[in-house]
């Protein structure tokens, strides 16, 4: 199945760029892998925010037990997790 897509300029020259630099071999390799990078973008994506739901219902899990963390502690626990991910991230 054909498709044509319209670009920006700025695009085109990023495209082109990509292909003179010999790890593609046409632009439509790197519009697929482009397209790759934002099919798994979105799946980290999906999975972040399933993490995030699980953590905010362990959260309420813990609050209906009683077992309430004080407020900075916590907040240095959502700055840890945070660095931990960016680093995984990397």
């Amino acid at each position: 199945m054909g498709m044509n897509v319209s670009l920006t300029r700025e695009l085109e020259k990023l495209v082109d760029s990509k292909v003179k630099t010999g790890r593609y071999h046409t632009a439509s390799d790197v519009v697929r892998d482009a397209l790759r990078l934002l099919e798994e973008r979105d799946r980290l994506y999906e999975v972040r925010v399933a993490e995030i739901r699980r953590e905010i219902q362990r959260g309420n899990e813990q609050l209906a037990r009683g077992e309430v963390v004080d407020g900075e502690e916590a907040f240095e626990q959502i700055r840890k997790k945070s660095r931990d991910r960016r680093t995984r991230a990397k």
